[in-house]
């Protein structure tokens, strides 16, 4: 039966959507529960004991739920929170970060690497630390691009604000000679667009769904936790196949958001407390 439960997924708000995208891509049969904190986004400027006790506290209501596996999908979270939040639940869990910097070191060819994220993923250093494991002659520049967050939340991505803002934080990344940049907060793909154009087209995004996906994916093979059941066997014999989404505040712009960047809004989607 373990292997019928759906994956659980949380982010600080709606940029763990991007993940969500990936994951439901990559893994068709696969349910999935997805908690957007939006009543405590965004993390990006939190002290590590608040970090902590946010993502333990989401990490304990989605495996209280019945989930076989649960995704970090806040780039925060998984850089400061990730033993905390293994060490609160049973289920395997897989965070963004080394993910996304694997994806950064295999497209690099001039290992010179940038990599955009809240001001606190920047301060740990984690993507750093990560990329330095994998490439030890990997040159990184860390950049914290906090305004890109509220941007994303309030469906901005495309204005001339959001162009304006890119350009003032990326400039001089564009001219530093790094070959590829890591989005490295869940929301920032929602500007990818605009970053690409900040950027200039000669530098490659990288995102962490693409990689967290292929990850998911390898564990659950490794575990035999894959889904038994297709989705649309399961809905003709059970019912039951919709992804179950939860926030903790602003469920109608999270369902507008969420419309946009998925193309049809949550089916099931419940505010909750934490």
């Amino acid at each position: 039966m373990e292997r019928d439960l759906p994956i659980g997924i949380f982010d600080s708000g709606v940029g763990g959507l991007t993940v969500y995208r990936a994951l439901h891509e990559r893994l068709p049969n696969e349910r999935f529960v997805y908690l957007g904190d939006t009543a405590r986004v965004p993390y990006g400027t939190k002290s590590l004991t608040t970090v902590e006790r946010y993502a333990v506290e989401n990490a304990r209501f989605l495996a209280r739920h019945g989930t076989k596996l649960l995704v970090v999908a806040c780039n925060t979270a998984s850089a400061l929170a990730l033993p905390a939040v293994r060490r609160a639940v049973s289920i395997p869990v897989v965070g963004v970060i080394e993910p996304g910097a694997r994806l950064a070191v295999a497209r690099s060819r001039r290992r010179r690497i940038g990599v955009i994220a809240t001001e606190a993923t920047v301060r740990s250093r984690a993507y750093a630390t990560t990329i330095a494991h994998l490439a030890p002659d990997a040159h990184v520049i860390e950049r914290s691009c906090p305004l890109f967050v509220p941007l994303a939340e309030e469906g901005w991505a495309d204005t001339t604000v959001a162009r304006l803002v890119a350009e003032e934080y990326l400039e001089d990344l564009r001219d530093s000679g790094i070959d590829v940049l890591v989005l490295g907060c869940t929301h920032y793909p929602i500007l990818r667009r605009t970053i690409q154009q900040a950027v200039g087209e000669g530098i490659k995004l990288i995102e962490s769904g693409e990689a967290v996906a292929e990850e998911v994916a390898q564990l659950l093979e490794e575990r035999s936790l894959s889904a038994r059941v297709k989705r649309d066997e399961r809905e003709r014999r059970l019912g039951d196949d919709l992804d179950h989404f939860y926030v903790t505040d602003a469920a109608e712009r999270f369902a507008r958001v969420a419309e946009r960047f998925l193309g049809q809004a949550p089916t099931v989607l419940e505010a909750v407390e934490i």
